[in-house]
């Protein structure tokens, strides 16, 4: 009899089975087809949102307009400017030991009757313009802001040795900080 028992056992056991098999395989069936559909919907409520929510027409600006109010800007070169360059300025940058020094090339903006004076007072420009330098730290290089500021001191001091009638200006030609 208890051979008997365990037959009908295994029966119920095996006719489970098959019913947990074949809801299994509806439930996955039915997850593909879930996932298969959020994929859609997903697709169609991104499409509708872009489609409905812009703009048709895009109103076309103007790229650039010139307007009766625009005032002609005189060039920055005279007819009579020179331009005297002045020997390389090489120093020490900092306090420290000499590990950081600066290579400059300056250039005079003058008037044409007054290169000879520019000239013959290059020793005292240089001077002039190393002095300001040696005061000037390394972080203040770091500061973009800091070179229009030097070339306006850089400027001043040309004036001084100069004078404001002959120094019309100061370019700085070529800068290296190593």
């Amino acid at each position: 009899m208890a051979a008997g028992k365990g037959k009908k056992a295994d029966k119920k056991t095996a006719a489970d089975a098959e019913a947990g098999t074949a809801s299994a395989d509806a439930k996955a069936g039915g997850g593909v087809l879930g996932i298969a559909l959020l994929a859609v919907g997903a697709l169609a409520s991104s499409f509708a949102t872009v489609f409905f929510l812009t703009p048709a027409t895009v109103p076309e600006a103007p790229v650039c307009e010139t307007t009766e109010s625009a005032t002609h800007a005189e060039p920055a070169i005279k007819v009579n400017q020179s331009y005297v360059e002045l020997r390389d300025i090489l120093i020490t940058i900092g306090s420290a030991p000499a590990t950081r020094y600066l290579k400059m090339k300056v250039a005079i903006i003058s008037d044409d009757g007054d290169v000879a004076t520019v000239n013959d007072a290059e020793p005292v420009l240089i001077d002039a313009f190393t002095n300001y330098l040696r005061s000037v730290e390394v972080s203040d290089f770091e500061n973009p802001g800091f070179y229009s500021h030097m070339r306006d001191q850089l400027d001043r001091r040309s004036q001084l040795v100069l004078g404001s009638g002959v120094s019309d200006g100061v370019l700085i030609t070529e800068f290296l900080l190593r």
